[in-house]
């Protein structure tokens, strides 16, 4: 057994009509029943958002703290970094993630923590090893070849930050939600999540 540690994370602020949420949520459940030892944390940042960025409410161990910084910033860095397995929902708002989530990530990239700059100036990641899942949800399509390409900020953005800090994230994207073809993204989505590998 693993007894390892799990973060959901999610950001959608549509509630029980979210593609995501629904998406994270068969994440979570094929890999808990994988390993039923994992010990999962929820963290619902629609419901409980944190506070934009401004150095007081940031961790305290962010160097803009000055080593006082907010208690609730705290707890998402260390339960970031407590995980094992992170499984994000992050639906594509007006080409990017919500603003809920990108205040979460401003959390957990920490120089020392999550981050380091080596003396030739170069970036070491510090939380390789981990694994993050994300949940995309999109309106329309964004591939590579597809007209809107250029204007996909959502997973481009969150494969470069995870990249930052040593992880290569996976993605399981629902599609066309907002283009007719809902209840084929979601099914297909959660189709990936049952079939996504366990360890």
């Amino acid at each position: 057994m693993s007894n390892g540690a799990l973060l959901h994370i999610d950001s959608s602020i549509l509630g029980g009509h979210s593609v995501s949420r629904q998406v994270t949520s068969a994440i979570v459940s094929r890999l808990t029943a994988a390993d039923p030892s994992l010990k999962v944390v929820y963290r619902d940042l629609a419901a409980n958002p944190l506070p934009h960025a401004t150095p007081a409410s940031m961790p305290a161990d962010h160097p803009l703290s000055g080593g006082q910084g907010d208690a609730a910033s705290q707890q998402a860095l260390d339960d970031f970094l407590a995980a094992d397995i992170v499984v994000i929902g992050a639906p594509m708002y007006n080409f990017s993630i919500p603003t809920q989530l990108r205040a979460w990530i401003d959390r957990i990239l920490v120089p020392g923590k999550t981050f380091a700059y080596n003396a030739d100036g170069t970036v070491a990641g510090l939380a390789a090893g981990k694994r993050v899942i994300v949940a995309l949800a999109r309106g329309g399509h964004y591939g590579n070849n597809a007209a809107a390409a250029a204007g996909e900020h959502a997973e481009t953005y969150l494969r470069w930050v995870f990249g930052f800090i040593g992880i290569t994230p996976e993605f399981i994207a629902a599609d066309g939600i907002a283009a007719g073809q809902r209840d084929a993204a979601l099914e297909g989505a959660l189709k990936s999540a049952a079939a996504l590998k366990a360890a």
